[in-house]
């Protein structure tokens, strides 16, 4: 019998568990699932501190302070906080490196939402780059883009 809400991490699961009768499987995804919720206690409370205190600093000093000190992790966990508006503000200022790596965080349809509302230059030169770098990525992205934006995604795969 299935369960009918199963865990997030589930689709995981490496094969050694997956082999385990579907208790021990429960009890494992329960030990890693309370686990994980004590190593990151307080983490939305950071990410929700740290996007409070960068309204009140000029994006011209926000920049390099998050390229050179916050892990690209930790920089999606605050897009997510802050929203796709303010967010995109300091997408267009990324180095494209950085913006890409903290874009692999992020959930699909959020990074399409700022890739949309991105400069049309900003937005190009990450496609451009994702292309290079991360071609398959780029394709999961497809749905939460704009027409335009897909268009330029089409052009840059199909060469």
């Amino acid at each position: 019998m299935s369960n009918p809400n199963p865990s997030p991490l589930s689709h995981a699961m490496p094969e050694a568990i997956r082999q385990l009768p579907a208790e021990a499987q429960q009890e494992v995804l329960a030990w890693v699932e309370k686990l994980l919720a004590t190593q990151n206690e307080g983490v939305d409370e950071l990410y929700n501190a740290i996007s409070s205190i960068v309204k009140f600093i000029p994006n011209f000093m926000v920049i390099p302070l998050m390229v050179e000190q916050i892990h690209p992790r930790i920089a999606a966990g605050v897009c997510v906080k802050m929203g796709v508006e303010k967010a995109t503000g300091y997408a267009n200022d990324l180095p494209v490196e950085y913006l890409s790596s903290v874009t692999h965080h992020l959930p699909n349809p959020m990074v399409g939402e700022i890739l949309t509302a991105m400069k049309r230059y900003a937005a190009e030169k990450l496609i451009t780059y994702e292309i290079e770098h991360h071609r398959t990525d780029l394709q999961a992205l497809m749905p939460s883009v704009s027409e335009s934006h897909q268009a330029l995604i089409t052009k840059h795969l199909s060469t």
